[in-house]
């Protein structure tokens, strides 16, 4: 049986409190009953806590979920790695560069301009798109959002991390599956790695098991107005604790897409020293031991999920609220690799 990690309480607690963490802590390890902690509400307007079935967003943790779907489609043979996306952009997105591939998405280092470029300066509370919100229900409704601009760096030259590119790639899964985006990644990644309360959610109108995303670490202002009503392929995906966990084994055990391409998946290819971690094509490592790490930031959310293969344990922390996460996920960075 694989040890039990150990949870510090007192210290977790501590991190909590740094920058109002609201949100759950979820350890769950083969063998073991799960072990949680949650801080503030799921809703606080009424009060509702955090528990084990609470959906919550994971921003840019959905980027994981794109890159599957991009994944299956080249296991269809609806798509090559190493075509250019130009083939299917067509006249769309004029200023990608044509020699810009799948693969050079996934992995950050297509060069193409950023619409969401989280080194511009701007603050988790702007407002930053420039549509109305409630427009934004498919990738082919972010065409105007993406384009005017100019390509930053040839294809393949250096990592730069990309909202963008993963919108486009939500526009080739469209366009190459024939499906909406958010279907396609529902039935060939969701579906088939058995996930329950994973999927997409409007959020003008939220279920009551879903934590409201708030803007700060008391108030009630959420992120309504902030984020594309429907996720997209850059993020906006909804998942629970336990859906999570799931995820982990059935990506290791070859349920959502075959060995060769699990491997490519995890591989690491780029130091990020900016976050702390390194980066394969579509999925974060951990910076020096070997385990996979899923993690998001968005207005209202602040969530990463790590999981260690040898021992099949996952931690994740899911906040409802912009950077509230983080000191718990500093405290808890390193918790695996001592339990391993």
């Amino acid at each position: 049986m694989t040890t039990m990690p150990r949870l510090d309480d007192t210290a977790l607690s501590a991190a909590a409190a740094e920058d109002g963490f609201s949100g759950l802590v979820s350890l769950d390890v083969p063998g073991h009953e799960p072990v949680t902690r949650a801080f503030g509400y799921a809703e606080r307007a009424f009060q509702v806590p955090h528990s084990r079935s609470t959906r919550y967003a994971l921003a840019s943790g959905g980027k994981t979920f794109t890159a599957l779907a991009v994944l299956r489609l080249v296991e269809q043979g609806r798509l090559r790695l190493d075509e250019p996306v130009r083939g299917v952009l067509g006249e769309d997105l004029p200023l990608v560069d044509d020699a810009v591939t799948p693969l050079h998405l996934l992995s950050h280092t297509s060069g193409i301009g950023d619409y969401l470029d989280e080194s511009a300066g701007w603050e988790i509370d702007d407002y930053v798109l420039p549509v109305p919100v409630h427009t934004l229900v498919d990738a082919e409704a972010f065409l105007p959002v993406l384009d005017g601009y100019p390509q930053a760096f040839a294809p393949g030259e250096r990592f730069a991390y990309c909202n963008g590119g993963y919108v486009v790639l939500a526009l080739v899964v469209e366009r190459r599956s024939g499906q909406g985006y958010q279907r396609f990644v529902e039935e060939e990644v969701c579906g088939r790695a058995g996930l329950t309360s994973t999927g997409f959610l409007r959020s003008d109108e939220l279920p009551a098991d879903a934590a409201r995303g708030y803007l700060d670490a008391t108030g009630l202002r959420t992120n309504v107005l902030h984020l594309p009503v429907l996720g997209n392929g850059d993020g906006g995906i909804v998942s629970t604790a336990p859906d999570l966990h799931r995820f982990w084994g059935a990506l290791l055990q070859g349920r959502i897409v075959g060995p060769a391409l699990l491997e490519l998946l995890t591989t690491p290819r780029h130091d990020v020293p900016d976050e702390g971690l390194r980066h394969a094509a579509g999925l974060w490592l951990h910076a020096t031991a070997p385990l996979l790490v899923m993690e998001g930031c968005d207005a209202g959310v602040s969530f990463r999920s790590t999981h260690d293969p040898a021992t099949g344990a996952t931690l994740s922390v899911l906040g409802n609220t912009s950077t509230g996460a983080w000191p718990v996920i500093g405290e808890l960075v390193d918790l695996l690799v001592a339990a391993g």
